[in-house]
């Protein structure tokens, strides 16, 4: 019984994990590569009496140590030394896709070709003899379309067949790099070969290549290794370099990947036959992408189709959502009448239904934006959306691909931060990575939508609809400006320039929707259904503890004793004026307990302790409570205001009761409404989405963006309360 690690490498958009899930079905887990953010996917395949480990590489184009994917991928293949790799190749586009292919046989790993979406290149017109190919190159060669499930186990065969030949022997592919290069080459690899400098894991070409292109990663670890002989292959390369500088005006990096693309080239001349095609004749993509990426009309259907994808998942979601909240409102009543009166049934119904409630509430939602998303994804249309709006995102010191995290974060209002943080997982450049964490929370997230309705229904009912639309475009205008600040500051640098892969059209496939959907819901459930147990538990004691002294108790008991006497000396010759004017009075001793109560614990503290400073953006004490809370989770700011204004548990969804009592408070007015709209946009991030952001980047950055966001969200709110004031 054999057991074998293969790894399945691949460019972007071709076919790579479609391949994998072909391949391992439902048995995979999903983890992070040491010390990066990257997804690591890794399945169990059982094949007779072999067992496989099957592990999924990002999608990369080249292996050279620039993005976090190339440094991972290449770690893998040099560090684990898998026994096989398989590169799944877009056969469509072969040059462009054989360029890692010719990178990895440089590294000497034993590779197997899958020569993906052939129907796409049958369709076309195109043919390619694989068995040419195999020749050439000396790999295994099997073609495939993984999207239908076909050729993936003859891919898996080949696979196993060539780990058990090659038993972990490693045979680099040796390419001439021109006259300039190959005599450095030679000199480098024999002094590399008596070192014996790397060699445990390499070959020492591939060193001197690496030395020769001026690879960061293997240059600081050749360093650690062997110093003196590190500064001597430096110094070649760098004699080297200016050399071609001079003679051919190209880097050494330049000149090797040129010889590497005239390799390609070659064998492309005898493996691919074209058709002779009409000059005149454009694929069904281009001709797609000049209505779908038109600048006039593009924007304009992209934020047709971003409007159909909220305005769906509202339409659609709002009915498991409804199942999800009547179960948690079946269990809260279960559980409240089951317990006995007292902190415990407090703590169980007010500290965790309704917390995890709340929450996991929205998984309905986020299913359904998911797996429209994701089938957009599929379809190769996200791709042109990124392209659209680069040229705008890199006037504000961003990338193209910062679309999508603003999208999911509630670009268009009802998205959720915390998948939002985690798909900038697709940014290439480190810095731009960073300011999209930074900025992404400023969307209108669904926990914040309530607190925004509540707010426009009760301030602005006249142009509520008017003021939703500025609130959506205000998150996007902010977010982009404070990016800009990041860029030119804090993270200094150029933009990364934006090289995007526009992959043709493709109808998705349900497995594959289904599969990405899922795998982006759990994170969710995981992360928000989980962590907001503690966060939940934590803004109940805040709100309970310490308890009002028993004598302040003694003393509203007495005065309500009072009150129901009097109403029942009444009784019913009493007059309904009078009864009703005491059972008033009965209601202002209750709210002047819970007032009392609330103004006691930790929280009433708090928010009392902030009310000097807060009085410059319009917040009283009980708006501290409830922004307080917010820290936590956003999902609670409209009940935590409900209950600092006495009016007990307030449902997020039910929020004209609490809209008129905030018109009856005079000491909440306009002014005070606007701040609280741009204080609850900007300010710090719930606690689940710290911890993406924490996840993503570091605690480090995670922090600097809740003490800066709310920073910058207290100077908004003072801007817009004092602004508004002389206006209104």
């Amino acid at each position: 019984m054999g057991k074998y690690t293969i790894g399945i490498a691949g460019n972007p958009n071709c076919g790579k994990t479609t391949t994998f899930n072909a391949l391992t079905g439902s048995r995979q887990h999903v983890a992070n590569w040491p010390g990066v953010t990257v997804d690591k996917k890794i399945g169990i395949v059982n094949r007779d009496d072999t067992t496989l480990e099957l592990v999924d590489l990002p999608g990369t184009y080249s292996l050279t140590a620039y993005t976090q994917e190339e440094i991972v991928a290449r770690n893998f293949l040099v560090e684990d030394r898998p026994e096989a790799v398989i590169d799944v190749l877009n056969a469509d586009a072969l040059e462009r896709n054989m360029y890692l292919a010719v990178q990895i046989m440089e590294l000497g790993v034993p590779l197997t070709l899958s020569l993906n979406m052939m129907d796409e290149v049958r369709a076309s017109g195109k043919e390619i003899n694989s068995a040419k190919l195999s020749e050439l190159t000396g790999c295994e060669v099997v073609e495939t379309v993984a999207r239908n499930n076909k050729g993936t186990q003859e891919l898996l065969d080949a696979s196993i067949m060539l780990a058990e030949e090659r038993k972990g022997e490693w045979t680099p592919l040796n390419i001439s790099y021109g006259p300039d290069l190959d005599p450095v080459l030679s000199e480098m690899e024999k002094a590399i070969e008596e070192a014996q400098f790397l060699t445990d894991k390499v070959p020492a070409r591939w060193t001197g290549i690496k030395y020769l292109e001026r690879d960061e990663d293997v240059i600081v670890k050749g360093r650690l290794a062997n110093t003196p002989l590190s500064n001597k292959l430096e110094e070649m390369s760098k004699k080297i370099g200016e050399h071609t500088q001079t003679t051919l005006n190209a880097a050494p990096d330049a000149i090797i990947a040129d010889y590497r693309y005239g390799y390609i080239a070659g064998i492309i001349k005898q493996v691919v036959s074209y058709p002779v095609l009409d000059e005149d004749r454009i694929s069904r993509s281009d001709n797609m992408d000049k209505v779908l990426t038109h600048t006039f009309f593009g924007p304009l259907i992209m934020l047709g189709i971003i409007y159909a994808i909220y305005h769906v998942t509202f339409a659609i979601g709002e009915i498991p959502m409804g199942w999800v909240e009547a179960f948690f409102g079946w269990l809260n009543e279960a559980a409240y009448n089951a317990l006995p009166d007292g902190l415990l049934r407090s703590l169980i119904v007010s500290g965790i239904i309704d917390g995890v409630g709340g929450v996991l509430g929205f998984v309905p939602l986020i299913i359904c934006m998911f797996l429209m998303i994701s089938a957009l994804e599929d379809s190769g249309y996200i791709a042109r959306m990124a392209y659209m709006l680069d040229k705008i995102f890199k006037i504000f010191g961003l990338h193209g691909t910062s679309v999508l995290p603003f999208i999911v974060s509630g670009g268009i209002a009802g998205g959720c931060a915390v998948p939002g943080v985690m798909a900038t997982r697709t940014l290439r450049s480190q810095k731009e990575k960073l300011a999209t964490i930074f900025v992404a929370p400023y969307m209108t997230c669904g926990a914040k939508v309530p607190v925004f309705l509540m707010l426009t229904a009760a301030f602005f009912p006249t142009n509520a609809a008017s003021v939703m639309l500025m609130i959506t475009l205000g998150a996007w205008a902010m977010a982009l400006i404070v990016a800009r600040m990041l860029r030119s500051t804090v993270i200094k640098g150029e933009s990364t320039p934006f090289v995007m892969e526009l992959p043709p059209y493709r109808l998705p496939t349900l497995r594959g929707v289904l599969i990405h959907t899922w795998e982006r819901s759990w994170e969710y459930i995981k992360k928000a259904g989980t962590i907001i147990v503690g966060i939940s538990i934590l803004i109940w004691a805040m709100m309970t503890f310490p308890q009002m002294p028993e004598e302040r108790v003694a003393a509203y008991e007495a005065k309500r004793a009072a009150v129901e006497a009097q109403i029942e000396i009444l009784g019913e010759n009493g007059s309904a004026e009078a009864i009703s004017q005491l059972e008033d009075e009965i209601a202002t001793i209750d709210n002047a307990e819970a007032e009392e109560s609330i103004r006691g614990t930790v929280a009433g503290s708090i928010g009392t302790a902030l009310e000097p400073i807060s009085q410059l953006a319009g917040f009283n004490w009980k708006t501290n409570i409830a922004l307080t809370g917010g820290f936590a989770a956003k999902e609670v700011i409209v009940s935590t205001l409900g209950t600092a204004y006495s009016m007990g548990e307030v449902d997020p969804e039910e929020v004209e009761p609490l809209s008129e009592r905030l018109i009856a408070d005079p000491e909440f007015t306009v002014a005070s409404a606007v701040a609280l709209i741009l204080f609850t946009m900007l300010y710090a991030p719930c606690f689940v989405t710290v911890v993406a952001m924490a996840r993503e980047s570091s605690w480090k950055w995670a922090a600097y963006s809740v003490t800066g966001s709310t920073a910058l969200a207290f100077f908004m709110a003072v801007l817009g309360y004092n602004v508004t004031k002389l206006f209104m």
